[in-house]
């Protein structure tokens, strides 16, 4: 058996069918995916439930509350929905960054 989770990240520009990589290791199979809306997330992550077992998902800090929540959902009660969320000066360096490359 393998641990099986996925990264998601939100952009502007995603193409999902594109923006994707698998990694995997004797224990584990990790799936990095660039979407542009948080609807096509959670299709994906339903799609990778039913089809690879996946356990848990991560979202990048572009997700709302809301949009976490609906995740949850859609993913159901036994895979783990965590996000990645910095700290204040850290989401300032980011938020520069964004800015910087016309992101917002």
């Amino acid at each position: 058996m393998k641990f099986k989770t996925i990264v998601f990240s939100k952009a502007p520009d995603a193409e999902p069918e594109i923006h994707r990589a698998v990694v995997e290791s004797s224990r584990m199979k990790l799936f990095v995916q660039v979407v542009k809306t948080a609807d096509q997330a959670y299709d994906l992550a339903q799609k990778l439930v039913a089809e690879e077992g996946l356990h848990s998902i991560l979202l990048c800090p572009g997700f709302s509350h809301a949009e976490v929540a609906r995740m949850q959902e859609a993913s159901g009660p036994k895979v783990s929905v965590s996000v990645a969320r910095g700290d204040g000066p850290g989401n300032q360096v980011i938020a520069e960054v964004f800015r910087q490359v016309g992101w917002h």
